[in-house]
């Protein structure tokens, strides 16, 4: 397999990427978690999942994307589709793989949500005998498990959204293809977005120039709905939007956007320097970029998520900041959902310990920040990570900052 981007599109001089052969192989890994799970139906309102299944790519609402489409998974049939009104003659039109779907509601009234359990997931379930069966649902308002409660009493709903992140967490080959693409348009994001730095301009602007570039190249989303453009004192701590704060000389700048292709995410970020960096920000910026290669060479089989979160930890206390790290994880598995399982220095309750297996992907992404220093003391540095059969393959490739790096 390439470890590389090829293109985008469908040509005929060369081989790419089959994305009909793809799909199905996405639907019979989910089947293959479903009946591991025990489930007799998996349903998923999640908009990567429904992604995942079917490949919709829908307008997307903000704030709403679990209550507007979903898909059902039963056993020997092709995903059915659950989709808004406004889908519905396109899907039929241009989606032959879908060969059945249902107009569903926002699913956020209570009224329509009874209604469509009535008329849609009732008879959908009992067209299959499965009035009686153990349906796992991914997420869903509460007012819909409420109704299959009280219509369907006989359905016995579980977490189903278990399944669906086991299947996903090993990325099939197809798969990589599509993320090594988007991985790409992020890198030119993320450069478009670095090349906008300048004294007097705002975060803002800088945010339009990647997101120009995002689009120009067919991206779908920013990795984030609210692209992150921090300059100066808004990274210590971090401000995770852009604004309408000016970049001035001597602000650290932080860009955090990525890009979406095909359904999956590339989430790359960098931090620059406007004009000169002082010496306190160039330490900060050195033991970011040690705890980033530090973490990265402890990415492959063998070794664990607390491994390579030590080690970033452990480079970084080399310049005194072990202890200055966001209090976030310092890296996500990434594919096509923007932020999944598993996770890296996460220390919440609960936090589980994984080894690296050939096939995982994900954003380290350390984030070191310092109060008190002119320009701001907050640094990102952020790359796209395969777990191979060796060392790691580092798939983003955006330039670093030398004027931060001490040598």
């Amino acid at each position: 397999m390439d470890r590389y981007a090829r293109g985008q599109f469908n040509v005929g001089y060369e081989e790419r990427l089959d994305v009909g052969q793809l799909r199905r192989e996405r639907v019979e890994k989910a089947q293959s978690a479903r009946r591991e799970a025990g489930l007799d139906a998996l349903l998923v309102w999640k908009e990567e999942n429904v992604r995942f299944l079917t490949d919709l790519r829908p307008q997307l609402i903000a704030g709403k994307s679990t209550v507007l489409n979903g898909a059902l998974l039963v056993e020997g049939e092709a995903p059915i589709l659950f989709c808004s009104g406004g889908e519905r003659d396109r899907v039929e039109r241009t989606m032959p793989w879908i060969t059945e779907a249902h107009i569903a509601p926002i699913m956020e009234e209570r009224s329509l949500v009874a209604g469509f359990v009535k008329r849609v997931v009732g008879p959908v379930l009992g067209d299959r005998s499965l009035e009686h069966c153990r349906l796992g649902v991914d997420e869903a308002s509460m007012i819909f498990f409420e109704e299959i409660a009280r219509q369907l009493p006989h359905v016995d709903v579980v977490d189903g959204d278990s399944a669906m992140q086991g299947c996903r967490k090993i990325k099939l080959p197809g798969e990589i293809v599509l993320l090594e693409e988007a991985t790409a348009i992020a890198d030119a994001v993320t450069a478009a977005a670095v090349r906008s730095v300048l004294e007097g301009v705002r975060e803002n602007d800088i945010a339009a120039d990647a997101m120009h570039v995002l689009y120009r190249l067919g991206g779908e989303y920013s990795h984030v709905t609210t692209p992150f453009v921090a300059s100066g004192e808004h990274m210590s701590p971090p401000n995770r939007i852009s604004s309408d704060k000016i970049v001035r000389n001597g602000d650290l700048v932080f860009i955090d956007i990525g890009a979406a292709w095909s359904g999956y995410y590339g989430d790359v970020a960098r931090t620059t320097i406007c004009g000169k960096p002082s010496r306190r920000q160039r330490e900060i910026y050195t033991a970011v970029y040690a705890g980033l290669r530090a973490g990265i060479a402890e990415m492959r089989p063998g070794r664990t998520n607390v491994d390579a979160a030590q080690a970033i930890r452990a480079a970084a206390g080399q310049f005194d900041l072990s202890d200055r790290f966001l209090s976030l994880f310092m890296g996500h598995g990434v594919g096509i959902g923007s932020n999944e399982p598993p996770y890296i220095g996460e220390n919440l309750p609960g936090s589980l310990e994984y080894e690296f297996e050939p096939g995982m992907v994900f954003a380290l992404e350390p984030l070191i920040w310092v109060d008190d220093v002119r320009g701001g003391g907050g640094v990102r540095l952020e790359e796209m990570i395969l777990i191979t059969d060796a060392e790691a393959h580092v798939m983003s490739r955006t330039g670093f900052c030398d004027d931060l790096l001490i040598d």
